[in-house]
């Protein structure tokens, strides 16, 4: 992942006094940034600023669509807003989970979080959200389209894994659209790209085929048994929360209710189910990733309301800032707080490991090693 950009060679020399967290009991008592970059090291060059407080690597939306609204892709300045938003919140760094719109751009931006892109999602016609997908008339284009969307993005690549299926009438519900076969061809096909492979899916039926395919993450999983999570768990693949996303279920089943009354009562028993099923996840030892679902029908700039939505859940404090920072960074294979790491962070008041809502109101944010909030 790219550093510091030119414009970090005249960033101010910032000296960071309070409790530095690299890491889970990884804790220094102060540190500096000099060129855009973190060191442990006294500079020689005079201090211009200095933040004291908790300081955290910064923080990571892993389920964030930048350049979608609710009818598909935006506009570049729009785009931009969504981002800032990010940004002011504390993230400094976004998984895409899926754009209609290219948001390369956004890699020039020093003022904007960097980006990892999964390009279009990949879906079936009439099998999501309009305007949103690449959709694919046979199932047997998903390796090649899969192939092509990793090429194109920055080392991940969206599938739906299943939807509302309209054409079975009042007995529509959430279907798989991929067989199992197809998917396992197409999870190889990213990975023969060197890209990993993340799916969006509500329904228990789709759960075992990606599963058995090798997925490398799932968005949502409200579908999933104790045998699901029994094998997550066991294969390590982790499952991105978003409660935020999740709590709108009863909006969307009361949407439905009148046409697909199936569909309607499943979307009820998760929505009521969410609290415990997140529990659940964690508590078997499944990576729970913290994830907006920004875009779309949901606004940008909401992770702490995410985290808090995890905490109410059950996890601690501490498990989720960790998954919102530095383990979820590892994870993607970004840098954090280590010597010479670039100087993405947040500074705050007081510990969000006790109390994740702090983390609305931070002291300061610094991206690339320049104060932007």
């Amino acid at each position: 992942m790219a550093g510091p950009g030119p414009a970090a060679l005249d960033a101010p020399v910032l000296h960071l006094r309070g409790t530095v967290v690299r890491g889970d009991e990884d804790e220094a008592g102060q540190a500096w940034v000099v060129g855009g970059r973190i060191t442990y090291a006294r500079p020689a060059a005079p201090v211009d600023a200095v933040l004291e407080g908790w300081v955290l690597p910064g923080l990571v939306d892993v389920h964030c669509h930048i350049g979608l609204a609710a009818d598909g892709a935006v506009d570049r300045a729009t785009a931009r807003a969504q981002a800032e938003a990010d940004r002011d919140s504390g993230v400094l760094l976004v998984r895409d989970a899926g754009s209609p719109a290219d948001t390369s751009w956004v890699h020039a931006e020093d003022d904007l979080p960097r980006l990892v892109r999964a390009g279009h999602h990949l879906a079936r016609p009439r099998r999501y959200l309009r305007h949103y997908a690449r959709e694919l008339d046979s199932v047997a284009d998903l390796p090649a389209a899969v192939a092509e969307e990793a090429r194109r993005g920055d080392g991940w690549v969206k599938l739906v894994a299943d939807w509302i299926d309209r054409d079975l009438g009042p007995e529509g519900d959430l279907r798989p659209l991929w067989p199992r076969e197809v998917l396992v061809e197409a999870v190889a096909a990213a990975h023969a790209e060197g890209a990993r492979v993340t799916a969006h899916t509500f329904a228990t039926e789709s759960l075992d085929d990606l599963l058995d395919a090798g997925v490398d993450g799932l968005e949502h999983a409200t579908g999933a048994d104790a045998g699901h999570i029994a094998r997550m768990a066991a294969t390590g693949v982790p499952v991105t929360a978003t409660l935020l996303q999740v709590a709108q279920f009863e909006r969307i089943a009361a949407q439905g209710e009148a046409r697909y009354p199936r569909f309607a009562a499943r979307m009820r028993a998760m929505h009521a189910r969410r609290y415990q099923h997140v529990r659940d996840l964690h508590d078997a030892g499944v990576r729970v990733l913290v994830g907006t679902d920004a875009g779309g029908t949901l606004g940008h700039g909401l992770v702490v309301q995410e985290m808090a939505e995890m905490v109410r859940a059950g996890l601690p404090p501490a498990e989720v800032v960790a998954a919102a920072s530095w383990r979820t960074r590892a994870w993607l294979g970004a840098p954090s707080l280590d010597e010479g790491d670039p100087a993405d962070l947040v500074v705050l008041p007081a510990d969000p490991r006790v109390d994740v809502g702090v983390l609305g109101a931070p002291t300061a944010v610094v991206l690339r090693g320049r104060r932007v909030r």
